[in-house]
């Protein structure tokens, strides 16, 4: 059964008939804005806690790669213009 405003309006003005209404307010607050099905429970996080894991834990590997390809494509650029240098200071003297 969906839950509608209409459904939890007419719910409180019932309890403020039987139970009073502080009472009635107090137990509407505790009821979730939607109904139950749309809560997460501990299980709903624990499995999303083990999803982003995963995710956190491939996103490092490609990303250490990713630095680690960086890095040697940075120092064989730089040891061939070191080089370069080296040849053409030498073939001036």
């Amino acid at each position: 059964m969906a839950l509608d405003e209409r459904a939890r309006h007419q719910l409180h003005r019932k309890l403020e008939e039987v139970l009073g209404a502080e009472q009635a307010s107090t137990l509407m607050e505790m009821l979730p804005p939607v109904g139950w099905a749309d809560v997460a429970t501990k299980r709903d996080l624990d499995a999303l806690r083990s999803e982003m894991s995963l995710r956190f834990e491939a996103l490092e590997h490609r990303l250490r790669a990713e630095i680690a390809t960086s890095a040697r494509t940075s120092l064989i650029a730089h040891i061939g213009t070191t080089i370069g240098a080296i040849i053409a200071v030498a073939g001036l003297r």
